[in-house]
């Protein structure tokens, strides 16, 4: 049961940190923590909230940032920890971008598939690796990045995966109410009822916390399998895929570099809160084994639905009847098309439903850690509860989501693209940090989470960050802005941001973090 007094500041605990030194532990070797108030001060919940979140009792989680004590670790389930991301990533939005190989890239189905296996592999290593941390550790992935990339820093990046969270719900939800809208007709569903049925899913299920998370994640992926396999089965019996030609040149080399930097930011897109999906496992939790379950539940999904999706697009471009739905209803069309027309009518209509409630799955992790790294941001926001910042973020994302329907949908998913270039800084610093200056040690003094004077301060990750913005600008290949650098790159240019932005980063970051470490100390 929640109570107003469970949260009050604990000041004694505040003094004693305050008059002697904290020694530092290995959370490796015989590293305890008996209760949250051994790890730091527990924030003081406005009294109006604790009333509210009462009424819910215990089955509410209601931890929020600070780091989870070894009696709250009793998760054991290494396959929930990857069929949460099985579920996640087995979705529509997944095939809807294999499909832009063929559809906006140019590319054909081989190419495609090349393209979709290597950056998802690429993006899948870094999330599936950062995933041990939230066991080994118990911090949240945004209070990890203060000891991985400076406090100051990380607090940035907070801003920028709330913005992330909200934006990419955005666009997942007026996705699904696309296709929603197009079933039953002529008796179509208005779009503001279509954004009203994934948002509540995309609110109901983090509410209640990470137990109820892995709960739906792991079921979820069962019907949207079966419903991919009927789609595979319905586009053989088409006829309507072929592979065209395999082709070269200098515009295909622009075009595979902006496909592969799209299939990057999609498959890295979870960087910024895996650890937030793992803190309450044990911390003697088997690396391998945690690393594994998280990078095939992720892989299997990814491959499997951006190749089919490739192959849809493909079809697509042989069959006049489909191309005309994508070219109104994108990508929903198209599955449409595939399941109703001249297909499988009523049943069709079902399976569309299945697919459009899909997106629940992918909109739940941006809706559980986007009140994580609201609370990142400034420790007063600590006091608002989990909950109700989940509350805030999907009744805000539904009122987007409408007003983007009809407006601005177009340049919503293009600044959504532009966002994901953050994640490549933030996955290149943090990895620099762990692996050459604390030289792989998984020894964090998780006492110091929020701790100004001892946490790493930034210096070194915030000028990189604010000076890639120039090379992002010179190398990025958006439809609405092409770079000096990337135009020169075939007809259409071709976005080599995320491969500049690793070399910059790496080289930059390690030179300026020797200099941060000489003078600052930390």
């Amino acid at each position: 049961m929640v109570s107003e007094t469970s949260y009050e500041f604990n000041k004694k605990s505040l003094d004693d940190l305050e008059n002697k030194d904290i020694e530092k532990t290995s959370i490796r070797d015989e590293y305890e923590i008996e209760s949250a108030e051994e790890v730091a001060a527990t924030p003081t919940t406005l009294p109006f909230f604790a009333k509210v979140l009462s009424f819910f009792g215990d089955s509410v989680e209601m931890n929020g940032i600070e780091p989870i004590s070894d009696e709250q670790k009793t998760d054991t389930s290494i396959f929930a920890a990857g069929t949460m991301w099985l579920s996640a990533n087995l979705v529509i939005a997944t095939a809807a971008l294999g499909a832009l190989g063929p559809l906006t890239f140019g590319l054909n189905f081989g190419q495609s598939v090349l393209v979709c296996i290597f950056w998802s592999l690429l993006g899948a290593l870094p999330v599936a690796f950062f995933s041990v941390f939230g066991a080994a550790t118990g911090l949240r992935q945004m209070v990890l990045c203060r000891y991985l990339m400076g406090n100051v820093t990380a607090r940035v990046f907070s801003v920028i995966n709330v913005v992330a969270c909200i934006g990419w719900t955005i666009v997942n939800t007026i996705a699904s109410a696309q296709l929603l809208r197009m079933v039953n007709r002529p008796h179509n569903l208005p779009p503001w009822a279509g954004c009203l049925i994934i948002i509540l899913g995309t609110w109901i299920i983090p509410f209640f916390g990470y137990r109820v998370v892995h709960m739906y994640g792991n079921v979820a992926w069962i019907p949207n399998l079966i419903i991919f396999l009927i789609v595979i089965v319905r586009l053989k019996m088409s006829g309507s895929f072929t592979n065209t030609p395999w082709e070269g040149g200098e515009t295909t080399v622009g075009n595979v570099f902006s496909f592969g930097s799209t299939i990057y930011g999609f498959a890295i897109g979870w960087l910024s809160y895996i650890a937030d999906y793992s803190v309450y496992m044990p911390r003697d939790t088997s690396k391998t084994k945690l690393f594994s379950s998280v990078f095939f539940g992720l892989m299997f999904p990814l491959l499997f639905t951006l190749i089919l999706g490739a192959a849809c697009g493909a079809a697509t471009l042989n069959n006049s009847a489909w191309m005309e739905l994508y070219d109104k209803y994108s990508f929903g069309g198209v599955v449409y098309g595939i399941l109703v027309q001249d297909s499988l009518h009523g049943f069709g209509q079902f399976c569309c439903v299945v697919l459009s409630l899909s997106t629940v799955a992918n909109n739940i992790p941006n809706m559980y850690s986007l009140a994580l790294g609201t609370q990142s941001i400034y420790e007063p926001l600590i006091n608002v509860p989990r909950p109700i910042w989940t509350t805030l973020g999907a009744w805000i994302g539904y009122g987007l989501s409408v007003a983007a329907y009809y407006k601005f949908e177009s340049f919503m998913e293009n600044f959504m693209d532009s966002i994901s270039y953050y994640l490549c800084q933030l996955m290149i610093m943090c990895l620099s940090e762990f692996f050459i200056w604390r030289k792989g040690s998984w020894d964090f003094d998780v006492t110091i989470w929020n701790d100004w004077k001892k946490l790493p301060i930034g210096y070194a990750s915030m000028f990189c960050f604010l000076t890639s913005i120039i090379w992002i600008a010179m190398c990025m290949s958006q439809s609405y802005y092409i770079g000096k650098i990337s135009q020169h790159i075939g007809a259409y240019g071709g976005d080599i941001s995320i491969e500049v932005l690793w070399a910059y980063e790496l080289v930059f970051y390690n030179v300026l973090r020797y200099f941060e470490f000489k003078y600052v100390g930390r």
